[in-house]
C-alpha cells in the first residue's frame, strides 16, 4: 500500500540533526553522491552521454497504481539522466496475483522489480532464478556503502549467498519514531469547514461518527463542480487478505493486518478478523450502518484509486482516513474560479477526535523495510544501467525527485529552492505540490510533458524514510515537515483547528499530547515461507472474505448482512480457514517479538557508535 504518502512531531525535526546518519555501522554518515550537482537535473542529464542506446525498462511494480509508460516531467528526468523509459506493469491495476504467477512461470518477471517478499516470496523468486545477483553490480556504489547493513539484513532470507534486492524505507532513526511525518497512517479526517459549522460535535466512539457525517453531508451537499457529496468513498485496488478500506477503520484503534490477524501496534492483542467482537467486523458494521444512512458513495465497488482521488480533489468526499487523500488532494488543490487553494479559501481537512481512538502509525525501519524491495530481473537488458538507477533512487537527489509522490519536494529549482539555508517552496511548488494539475514551466518540459500531476513518479516506492534528514537541506525529505512550511500553517482554518487541538501544530503532535497514538516499532521481520497447501487455502479464503465483505457493506437490510456473515464464516471454515489462521497467529507473535528486538538492537548500536 502504497502508495502515496505521511509523521514525527516538530520537535523531533529540530533535534534530528544536520548530519545524515547512515544505518550502516561504521560508515561516515555523510552521503557522497557521485552526481552531487544542485543544477536542474534535466539539464544535467542532457549532457550525459554514458548511455548510448535508448532502453525501455519493464518495471514489475506490485505497489504501483498506474500502468503503462511513465509520463511527464519525471519521465523526462529519467530519459535525460539514463536514456530510458519506465514501462510500469502494475498488478494493482490489472491482473492481480495471476499476473505475478504468469510472468514468474515465463521466467521473466520484469527488468526492474518492486515486490513484496512475505510468505517466502523473496526466497521463491531467488530460487526460481527471477532475480539477478547484485553483488558485483553494486560494488563501489553509494547505496551499498551507505546502507550495507540494511541490505545484508534484507538478503538473509534469500536462501543463498548474494545480494538480490535492496529494502525500502531505510532509516537512520529509532524504530520508535513514527515514519508518517505530521500525520499517522490513519486518523479521522473531516472537512473542517463543515465540522466547524456543525459546532464541533463530540464523538466518543467510532459509531458516533455516523451522525456527524450526516451533518457534514447536509452542510456540504454538493462538490465544487456541483456533484452530490458523500461522507465516505471506497475502492478495491488494495484489497489483499480482506477489504482494506474496512481494515483501515480498525487502524483507528491501533491495529494493522498480518494475514487473517489484526495485530495491535504494542503487541497487546492479536485478533482473528472474523472474531465477533473484533475490530474488522466492527468496521464492516460501521460501513453498513453508514451506507444505510446514504453516506457511502455507491460507486465505491467499481472505481479505482485514481477515480477516487479526483473526487477528493473536487470536494465530493467529506471524510478520509489517510491524510494524503483528503488533506493532500483537496486542501492544496487550486480553485480555478477563485485562483486560490481550497485551504486559502477556508475549506479543507483536519483530524477530529474520537475519544476512544488510538491511531496506528509505523515506526521507522532502521534495518530497512524488507517486506518491500527493489531488484533487477535475471533477464534484464543492461543491468548495470538499472543498478545505476537504483543507486540514484537512494541518493538525496533521487529521494527528492522520485520520492515526490511520497511527499518529497521533487526537482530542486522547480518546486523548491534553498533560501537562507533552508528549503522553501517556489511559487510553482506552492501551487503544484503535492499533486495538482498545474502546467510545468517551459524550461522543465512545458506542454511536451504535461501537468505536474500527470508527470508525478508512478513507482510508489520509498527508497529511504521520507522523515529522514536530507543532507542537502538539513531538513526532512517530507516537505510538510519543513520549518518553512509549518510556520505558514496559519490560515483561519489552520488556526481554528490548532485551537481545537489545544495549540498543537500538527496532527501527530495533537495525538501524542492526548495519548491517542500507537507506534508499531519498525522491523525487518518477514513472515516465514508457508506450505503450498496453506497458500492454496489462503487464496480461497481471502477471495470469499473480500467478496462477502463488500456485499455486507452494501447489504440492503440487517437481515441480509447477518446472512452474509453467517455464510462467510461457514464457507471459509469449510475451506480451511482455521489452519491458515493458526499460521498467521504464529507469524503475528513472531512479528511482535521482532519489534521488541528491533528497538533493543537500535539502542545497542547507538550506544556502541
Amino acid at each position: 500500500m502504497k502508495r502515496k504518502f505521511a509523521c514525527v512531531i516538530f520537535c523531533v525535526i529540530l533535534t534530528a540533526g544536520a548530519v545524515f546518519t547512515s544505518c550502516s555501522k561504521g560508515g561516515s554518515g555523510v552521503w557522497k553522491s557521485g552526481s552531487g550537482n544542485d543544477a536542474n537535473p534535466l539539464a544535467e542529464g542532457a549532457k550525459n552521454n554514458k548511455y548510448r542506446e535508448f532502453l525501455t525498462v519493464d518495471v514489475f511494480d506490485s505497489v504501483a497504481n498506474y500502468q503503462g509508460i511513465q509520463p511527464g516531467w519525471f519521465a523526462k528526468i529519467v530519459k535525460d539522466k539514463f536514456n530510458m523509459e519506465l514501462n510500469i506493469i502494475a498488478p494493482n491495476v490489472a491482473g492481480g496475483e495471476t499476473l505475478f504467477q504468469t510472468r514468474s512461470a515465463a521466467g521473466n518477471l520484469g527488468d526492474l522489480i518492486i515486490a513484496g517478499t512475505e510468505a517466502g516470496r523473496f526466497k521463491n523468486m531467488v530460487k526460481a532464478g527471477l532475480l539477478m545477483d547484485l553483488t558485483d553490480l553494486l560494488k563501489g556504489k553509494d547505496v551499498l556503502a551507505q546502507y550495507e547493513t540494511a541490505i545484508r539484513k534484507a538478503n538473509e532470507d534469500a536462501g543463498q549467498d548474494g545480494i538480490y534486492a535492496v529494502p525500502s524505507e531505510i532509516s537512520s532513526q529509532s524504530p520508535q519514531v513514527s515514519t508518517d511525518g505530521i500525520a499517522p497512517l490513519v486518523a479521522p479526517y473531516v472537512r473542517w469547514d463543515a465540522y466547524q459549522a456543525a459546532g464541533y460535535p463530540a464523538m466518543e466512539t467510532l459509531e458516533d461518527w455516523i451522525p456527524v457525517m450526516k451533518q457534514l453531508q447536509e452542510l456540504v451537499p454538493e462538490s465544487d463542480s456541483g456533484k452530490k457529496t458523500y461522507a465516505i468513498s471506497l475502492f478495491r485496488d488494495w484489497d489483499s487478505s480482506m477489504m482494506t478500506c474496512a481494515k483501515n477503520y480498525a487502524s483507528l484503534y491501533g491495529y494493522n493486518e498480518l494475514g487473517f490477524v489484526l495485530s495491535k501496534a504494542d503487541g497487546s492483542d492479536l485478533q482473528d478478523i472474523l472474531d465477533e467482537n473484533g475490530q474488522y467486523l466492527r468496521a464492516l458494521r460501521f460501513l453498513f450502518a453508514a451506507n444505510q444512512e446514504g453516506l457511502v458513495d455507491p460507486e465505491s465497488g467499481s472505481q479505482n484509486y485514481d477515480i477516487l482521488s479526483d473526487k477528493y480533489r473536487d470536494g465530493q468526499i467529506l471524510t478520509s482516513l489517510w491524510s494524503w487523500q483528503g488533506k493532500d488532494l483537496y486542501d492544496r488543490e487550486v480553485d480555478h474560479t477563485e485562483g486560490s487553494t481550497h485551504q486559502e479559501l477556508g475549506k479543507g481537512f483536519y483530524s477530529a477526535l474520537i475519544q476512544d481512538m488510538q491511531c496506528y502509525t509505523n515506526g521507522c525501519y532502521s534495518e530497512g523495510n524488507a517486506r518491500l524491495v527493489i531488484a533487477i530481473g535475471s533477464q534484464a537488458k543492461d543491468p548495470q544501467r538499472l543498478a545505476d538507477f537504483i543507486d540514484w533512487l537512494y541518493s538525496p537527489e533521487g529521494m527528492e525527485t522520485a520520492g515526490q509522490a511520497s511527499g518529497a519536494g521533487g526537482p530542486k529549482g522547480l518546486a523548491w529552492e534553498m533560501d537562507n539555508g533552508r528549503p522553501v517552496y517556489t511559487e510553482f511548488g506552492m501551487r503544484a505540490l503535492p499533486g495538482n494539475d498545474i502546467p510545468v514551466p517551459e524550461e522543465w518540459g512545458g506542454e511536451a510533458v504535461g501537468s505536474w500531476k500527470d508527470g508525478a513518479p508512478a513507482l510508489n516506492f520509498k527508497p529511504l524514510s521520507p522523515v529522514d534528514i536530507d543532507p542537502r537541506t538539513n531538513e526532512p525529505y517530507l516537505t510538510v515537515m519543513w520549518s518553512s512550511v509549518l510556520e505558514k500553517n496559519n490560515t483561519k482554518l489552520d488556526l481554528d483547528w490548532q485551537n481545537y487541538a489545544g495549540g498543537a501544530k500538527t496532527c501527530m503532535e495533537f495525538l501524542k499530547s492526548i495519548d491517542a497514538l500507537l507506534v508499531a516499532p519498525g522491523t525487518s521481520y518477514i513472515a516465514s515461507e508457508e506450505s503450498s497447501d496453506i497458500t492454496i487455502l489462503r487464496n480461497k479464503c481471502k477471495s470469499v472474505i473480500i467478496d462477502h465483505s463488500w456485499k455486507m457493506v452494501f447489504a440492503d437490510t440487517q437481515a441480509e448482512f447477518d446472512r452474509l456473515l453467517k455464510d462467510l464464516r461457514e464457507t471459509v471454515n469449510g475451506l480451511g480457514y482455521q489452519q491458515v489462521l493458526a499460521v498467521d497467529m504464529q507469524n503475528a507473535r513472531q512479528e511482535a517479538a521482532s519489534r521488541i528486538q528491533a528497538v533493543e538492537d537500535f539502542n545497542n548500536n547507538a550506544k556502541n557508535e
